[in-house]
């Protein structure tokens, strides 16, 4: 029978500094490499337990940033519940003041705020702030003594595109929880969760400043799938998008946010649709527009992932449905009512999207071409 682990209370579910831990006798470095817990990055260790996502790798990050730092962009968005913003060994986005340095970490992308945040409306939530609505089961993110405990807060006073004050408000002091433990997290397991389950205290940028962070700091592929998802889910509008656009319109990247959110759509329903729709605009064709309703001649609504209504073309992709013979079934019969009602649709499938893609795309033009379109 295999000896039960040693994992002290104080740690459990926990990421933490090692050195911390050691000096404090709570294990010793022998302890440390055992099966227990995991090495995140230097003098890092958390509980093996927990996830392997982007949250567990904010977490660890943190621990050796100068207090005020902020997580941003991406990482921001994923913790705002887009979970395809990142993944656990994507790069951590984060934000430090303008005064703070911080020693470069593998793996951790050090973006700079600008001196005057309240000037392009840059917002941090506060503990009272709403989690994000994931499943993500991992806690708050630790922290040591005198390292991201009480953050100084950036309130916003810009006024917004209609000359009303900015919708938002900021305390003086944010703390990423609301009572630090024993090493500066929530220790033990909440009644009836099992682990601690509020990433949502991680401090971040606000989803519309996240999203032009993500603008400036991503290819516009990725940047719009990840923007059509911070819109599809009501986290922002394009209002918001709007405003911090325009309180960032002289800050080097403006014109290239502007136009990532010019290609924004809140109807894409999956990361890859995003994806496919930049893809064709960055291929020259014009722009297709995500989940137009096509009726059918039997009556039945359709809403093809992208189409040019003006054309009566559209776009499927069938690889989703290749596991299931109902679902691929179904899926044929979709394409035949859309071919009923008069749409062309090209067929679309990973392998033409990873290796045969100018083919694909000569393919929609053609389509496009015989419906009336003069590049």
């Amino acid at each position: 029978m295999p000896p039960h682990p040693h994992r002290p209370p104080e740690l459990a579910w926990q990421v933490f500094r090692g050195s911390d831990v050691v000096r404090r006798g709570l294990l010793t470095r022998h302890q440390l490499r055992g099966a227990s817990w995991v090495r995140l990055r230097q003098d890092v260790y958390a509980d093996a337990r927990l996830d392997r996502d982007h949250t567990l790798a904010c977490r660890a990050a943190l621990l050796r940033l100068p207090p005020g730092t902020l997580l941003a962009g991406p990482s921001a968005a994923h913790l705002h519940g887009v979970a395809h913003a990142a993944g656990f060994r994507d790069d951590v986005h984060v934000l430090i003041p303008a005064a703070a340095r911080a020693d470069a970490q593998p793996g951790v992308r050090v973006h700079q705020a600008p001196s005057s945040p309240e000037r392009i409306g840059l917002l941090i939530p506060t503990t009272a702030a709403a989690g994000p609505p994931d499943t993500t089961r991992n806690g708050p993110a630790n922290t040591t003594p005198g390292r991201n405990g009480p953050t100084v807060g950036l309130p916003s006073t810009t006024s917004g595109r209609n000359g009303s004050a900015a919708r938002h408000s900021t305390a003086a002091v944010a703390t990423a929880i609301a009572e630090p433990g024993p090493l500066g997290g929530e220790p033990g397991r909440p009644s009836g969760a099992g682990r601690p389950s509020e990433p949502g205290r991680l401090l971040r940028t606000e989803p519309a400043v996240c999203a032009w962070e993500t603008a400036v700091w991503s290819d516009p592929v990725r940047a719009v799938g990840i923007v059509d998802a911070l819109l599809r889910m009501g986290r922002a509008s394009r209002t918001d998008l709007a405003d911090v656009a325009d309180r960032n319109a002289g800050r080097p990247g403006g014109r290239r946010a502007r136009w990532v959110f010019g290609l924004a759509d809140p109807g894409a329903q999956s990361a890859p649709e995003s994806h496919l729709r930049v893809r064709l605009v960055l291929a020259g064709l014009p722009r297709p527009v995500a989940r137009h309703p096509v009726r059918g001649p039997s009556g039945l609504v359709l809403h093809p992932a992208l189409a040019w209504p003006e054309f009566r073309v559209a776009v499927e992709h069938d690889d989703r449905w290749h596991a299931d013979p109902d679902q691929l079934d179904r899926h044929h019969q979709r394409l035949h009512q859309l071919g009923a009602a008069g749409w062309l649709v090209p067929r679309v499938t990973g392998r033409r999207l990873d290796r045969e893609f100018p083919a694909l795309v000569r393919e929609i033009r053609a389509a496009l071409v015989a419906r009336g379109w003069r590049p």
